[in-house]
């Protein structure tokens, strides 16, 4: 905490100076980062003083005063417990923001409404979290749901809790599109990405090898979703990566919000490719295969939801579909790496 304060310290002092406007989008940067830290540092400050109030109560030796300090006592466990593990999340990217990904798999209209059952779980996950929500771009379903969403999700640890989401979500029950009744099986792929600043120097892009087309916004989205030419399309050359982003009121919004997703793309691929690099050095190299689901959701003919890397399941799956998956990702995120 003490480098926190440091840190605070230091990006007052510049939010302070006299030119600190002169570089606006430096400025914003800073005064984001600022905002961050601010929060987390006088969030620890409030604990601590629940702490104190907490330990002055028992000094009293009141017995009156009992009950009201065992029930402070549970609460103040079960924030040191999330502060713990959220101090697990040392990351270079984990403190910051995601970009979340959902594709309908194979499975027809049932995977495409599987994907939207997804989407809604994590939008559920996202506001019980206290988590900003933007879908940047959305292909409707042809009967129902959707075949794919972007998502930017926005908070402290994001994308901390978020990674431990990529891979492969299997869904069994009994289809409401299927005229016999029968059970089917569907996927849907999660692809999880860290927001990478626009000065990054981990990913440089030049705009020379991106084309951009400007196109009309199609789907749903009411007022959300101008119907002028509003909607971008992003095509990096070199990599053949296609980002669109349609779901802004302006097409300069749109340019900032694909680009943003383009970066966090081809961040991906360099990951994945020192990834494999490594693993071939280590012996330990297996192909990633579609079909390796990270997680099955069964709704008939039993409710169980069940993570194949951890063994961690739960048999309230409608608990789950409505966002209850900090237990699944803490599960994941706890195991040695």
């Amino acid at each position: 905490m003490a480098k926190k304060e440091a840190r605070q310290k230091e990006l007052d002092e510049k939010i302070g100076a006299p030119d600190f406007w002169d570089d606006p989008q430096a400025a914003q940067k800073i005064s984001k980062e600022a905002a961050v830290i601010r929060d987390e540092v006088d969030s620890w400050h409030v604990f601590a003083q629940r702490v104190h109030y907490a330990c002055e109560l028992a000094e009293m030796e009141d017995d009156s005063l009992r009950s009201e300090l065992e029930a402070e006592i549970i609460l103040i466990e079960k924030d040191l417990e999330k502060r713990s593990f959220t101090a697990m999340l040392s990351g270079k990217y984990d403190e910051g923001d995601a970009i979340l990904a959902i594709h309908a798999g194979a499975g027809g209209t049932d995977s495409q409404d599987w994907a939207e059952m997804v989407q809604r779980m994590y939008l559920r996950w996202a506001e019980e979290q206290g988590y900003k929500t933007e879908i940047l771009d959305i292909t409707e379903g042809e009967e129902a749901g959707i075949k794919s969403v972007t998502i930017a999700i926005s908070g402290s640890y994001a994308f901390g809790y978020l990674r431990s989401e990529r891979g492969v979500h299997r869904l069994v029950r009994l289809s409401p599109f299927d005229a016999a009744h029968r059970r089917h099986t569907s996927f849907v792929l999660v692809e999880v990405l860290p927001q990478i600043a626009m000065d990054s120097p981990d990913v440089q892009v030049e705009l020379s090898d991106v084309r951009i087309d400007v196109f009309r916004s199609s789907g749903a989205g009411g007022q959300n979703v101008q119907k002028n030419s509003t909607a971008i399309r992003l095509t990096h050359i070199p990599s053949g990566i296609v980002v669109t982003c349609q779901n802004e009121r302006s097409q300069m919004q749109n340019k900032e919000a694909a680009m943003q997703v383009l970066r966090a793309r081809l961040f991906q691929i360099q990951q994945a490719k020192q990834d494999a690099e490594i693993a071939v050095l280590k012996g330990d190299f297996t192909k990633a295969e579609w079909g390796s689901q990270i997680r099955s959701y069964v709704l008939h003919p039993y409710q169980l939801v069940k993570d194949h890397r951890t063994e961690y399941e739960v048999g309230n799956s409608q608990s789950v579909l409505d966002g209850a998956l900090i237990g699944f990702m803490e599960a994941f995120l706890r195991q040695p790496t």
